[in-house]
């Protein structure tokens, strides 16, 4: 009996060969065809290669037509340290969520859990690692800060379309596209994002390049000023936005899970980010550059380019990445409904498409009452994405290893370029300190003031947002007086 007692022992500290829906990753080979046929090339994607390609699609989406926006409220300066800075803690904290995510699981293993069918979630962790207290707050954050995420994406589609095609307006335009974007109820899970990923982050790539090149080439245009920063609320609203930018670690414990070695994720963020930074960067230092002041008032980057077959081409490839980009905001929200209703484990796609359907029509409402996404994204980043992403899981590992047992039996040890558990508290502590204070508290107070007023001078349910204004037709021009004789 001694080694079969073994063999499950070595089953179960090395979790992470299995497939997170049950299939083992060294299944036998039967025929080439099992490796070669394109359901595996296209559906089933668990390799660091596939969550690789999902983290870069999933952090650039609509933000790079913002952060010109943000450009312009903080200074060219101030745009660049913040994203470089940003992006480094971003990855720091999606490295703990993975080493809380490792710890949880082998923990759970060794007491016989089977996550077979079931998908683990960040509030899971936070609950199998510190109580329901914690389990609460990862729930109420992370669900909210996804909720408005997925708002974004509808919000942005109505915005961009509208460049090719404004015949109609973008709140027309936001109905037709929450009924396009309610067929990712059909997507089981991550794991079978693979092509949507790798097509994603090579639309995103395109757009990317296309804003560098053409604000270059149309040059900057007459009387162009700099002037930001001019005000703390636009600073600290366009801080918050970037700090957005490099929050999309609401759903990195589910692209985790669909690895076949979840272990692998530990620094797949960090080179997502790098790889991020070569899009990002230039693109939005190019269209400040250009345009300047201008973009105080143009949030989305496309309404100040020239129209071209170019632009219209970046602007179709972004719809398509923001139906992509939806699909990875509300495939968590579907896992934590599925649970709510007893639907998580149903294997019939259809049946589990069925009671995913609730989840969209919220999402779809919202975004027909606030048409505004720039100013979203900041009140969203300050007031969510700064626990959601930065102080929760920081107090987390702080709290799992404050015990010496805890540490001493860590599934994860120090990484080599921080090999000490104190350095890693004072890590931890700084991002929690800095994060409040001036994400959370600055931010908040500078983005939700900053909504406020966007409210005030828009309204709810606005038809057009930041639409020109119809040509004056001749029913509504003013009539000529005859001349006197």
């Amino acid at each position: 009996m001694l080694p079969q007692k073994q063999a499950e022992e070595a089953i179960v500290s090395n979790f992470n060969e299995a497939d997170p829906e049950g299939k083992e990753e060294q299944q036998p080979i039967e025929d080439d065809q099992s490796i070669f046929n394109v359901k595996n090339l296209l559906w089933h994607g668990g390799s660091a290669w596939d969550a690789w390609f999902s983290c870069s699609s999933n952090q650039v989406a609509q933000v790079l037509l913002t952060l010109p926006y943000s450009f312009s409220q903080l200074g060219m300066l101030s745009g660049v340290i913040l994203q470089i800075f940003y992006g480094l803690v971003g990855s720091w904290t999606a490295y703990l969520i993975s080493v809380l995510y490792v710890e949880y699981r082998s923990r759970k293993e060794k007491e016989g859990v089977s996550f077979k069918n079931h998908v683990i979630q960040w509030y899971e962790v936070l609950d199998g690692l510190l109580g329901p207290y914690w389990k609460a707050a990862g729930l109420a954050f992370n669900c909210t800060f996804l909720l408005f995420g997925s708002v974004i994406q509808l919000i942005a589609c109505a915005s961009n379309i509208y460049y090719i095609n404004d015949r109609l307006d973008k709140r027309t335009w936001t109905y037709i596209f929450g009924a396009c974007c309610a067929t990712t109820v059909f997507i089981p899970s991550f794991h079978n994002y693979r092509i949507w990923s790798f097509l994603g982050l090579g639309m995103t790539t395109y757009t990317a390049w296309y804003l560098t090149i053409a604000a270059l080439v149309n040059g900057q245009v007459d009387g162009v000023q700099h002037s930001a920063p001019t005000k703390l609320v636009l600073y600290f609203t366009g801080a918050t936005n970037i700090l957005y930018t490099f929050g999309g670690h609401a759903v990195t414990v589910e692209i985790m899970h669909a690895m076949w070695k979840p272990q692998k994720f530990k620094y797949i963020y960090l080179l997502a980010t790098l790889y991020v930074f070569t899009l990002t960067l230039p693109s939005a230092s190019a269209v400040y550059w250009a345009f300047g002041d201008q973009l105080l008032n143009h949030s989305n980057a496309f309404s100040l380019l020239p129209k071209s077959g170019w632009r219209d081409s970046a602007v179709i490839l972004m719809l398509i990445h923001q139906f992509i980009t939806f699909g990875f905001a509300c495939t968590p929200l579907y896992f934590v409904w599925e649970k709510v209703i007893g639907m998580h484990d149903t294997r019939s796609i259809c049946l589990r498409a069925l009671a995913r359907l609730p989840v969209v029509i919220p999402i779809w409402f919202l975004a027909i009452i606030f048409p505004f996404f720039g100013p979203i994204n900041s009140a969203v980043g300050a007031l969510l994405v700064s626990f959601t992403v930065y102080i929760i899981p920081s107090l987390a590992h702080m709290l799992t290893y404050r015990k010496a047992s805890a540490r001493q039996n860590a599934a994860e040890k120090p990484p080599f370029f921080l090999p000490s558990w104190t350095a890693m508290y004072a890590m931890n502590t700084f991002v929690v300190v800095w994060v409040f204070v001036l994400g959370f508290g600055f931010g908040g107070w500078a983005s939700v003031t900053n909504f406020v007023r966007q409210v005030d001078t828009f309204g709810l349910f606005a038809k057009c947002y930041q639409c020109k204004p119809p040509p004056p037709t001749a029913a509504h021009q003013p009539a000529i007086a005859p001349p006197h004789h």
